[in-house]
């Protein structure tokens, strides 16, 4: 159970809400594109997200059976905005990723979310995509590429729990996969790996020290990966106990590794703000939808923010006075209809 805490949206102390300096710079992170707006982890969302005007595209990934590594955040294919061949949305969870094949996957269309379901409702802007398909990893980056958007950075996370078991492939070759598609790109400088389970995280340590890792964490009662005061270490932290650091969250992040702390914004206090800052860390927290939590977490300093709606963050970081990245135009990119993209990948 988490600590009982100050939280930031409610925190009223004199003199932490400090006024953010112009020349702040401020990662604004489009999530799963631009979930909000467009449907989640697609071509089209990533486009929408670039348009906007953002400086990094937040999203998931899985390795399907042949090895590719694609972007979903489900490790099953979720009935909630997936349709079958037959044009049905899916009548309860679909086959897990590593299942299939990506010539299998690509047969489902994930551009329109169910009506009727709790998490439709939701997500009341969100505007249909009909024949998206779930990207590649390098369909991404090749969309940012063909964009020529060379300031646009990555932030990809391993879904993976320590409860996946076979229905997701194992951290090892998780992380080897992801770095492969990672260097292959050379994008190394503009990636970073984060992940809920700091096992994958600690593969990429190994294996390619010079792509950067973002811990995320979260202290809810539905998922609570720090497990402060249990019995041993948490599964999730790779070996590593938050009681053998006193409870700091953020000192256990930078044992961990992670030069970037990324924690669920309601879980965020003035005290391990501050100590994270203290450290070195950078805090991104998660996922921010509404404009008064924006402009509060942007006037405490946070690094930056990620947000279902990019849109309604850079106007709040335009009221704040901070630097705004460029807006990118993309075309016809992303749009199944008229897109003609033709995807790059192989087969391992």
């Amino acid at each position: 159970m988490a600590r009982t805490r100050t939280i930031i949206l409610t925190a009223c102390a004199a003199g932490w809400l400090a006024t953010v300096a112009p020349g702040h710079a401020f990662d604004l992170q489009g999530h799963r594109g631009a979930r909000g707006l467009l449907p989640e982890n697609t071509l089209a969302g990533f486009a929408a997200a670039l348009s906007i005007g953002v400086t990094t595209l937040e999203l998931d990934l899985g390795v399907t059976r042949d090895g590719v590594v694609v972007v979903s955040h489900d490790s099953r294919l979720n009935p909630d905005h997936t349709r079958g061949p037959d044009g049905q949305f899916l009548n309860g969870a679909g086959p897990a990723i590593r299942a299939l094949t990506l010539a299998e996957l690509k047969r489902y269309d994930v551009g329109r979310l169910k009506p009727g379901t709790r998490y439709g409702a939701s997500l009341p802007e969100q505007r249909p995509a009909d024949g998206a398909t779930v990207p590649t990893l390098a369909e991404v980056f090749d969309l940012v590429r063909g964009a020529k958007a060379d300031h646009i950075r990555f932030n990809i996370e391993t879904k993976i729990t320590p409860e996946s078991g076979a229905a997701v492939a194992d951290p090892e070759t998780f992380a080897a996969a992801v770095v492969r598609e990672v260097r292959e790109a050379g994008l190394q400088a503009r990636v970073s790996v984060q992940s809920f389970d700091w096992r994958t995280l600690a593969a990429v340590s190994r294996i390619a020290p010079e792509i950067a890792r973002s811990c995320i964490t979260v202290e809810r009662q539905w998922r609570d990966n720090l497990q402060r005061g249990g019995r041993g270490a948490s599964p999730w932290t790779a070996g590593l106990d938050i009681d053998d650091f006193e409870g700091s969250a953020p000192r256990l992040v930078k044992a961990a590794g992670c030069a970037i702390w990324s924690p669920m914004f309601q879980d965020l206090s003035p005290t391990e703000l501050a100590e994270a800052k203290a450290i070195g860390l950078k805090v991104v927290p998660w996922t921010v939808n509404e404009r008064p939590q924006m402009e509060r977490l942007i006037r405490a300093g946070v690094d930056g923010i990620i947000s279902d709606y990019p849109n309604r963050l850079r106007a709040a970081m335009q009221a704040a006075g901070l630097p705004l990245p460029p807006q990118v135009s993309v075309g016809d990119a992303g749009r199944p209809e008229t897109s003609g993209h033709t995807p790059r990948h192989r087969s391992r």
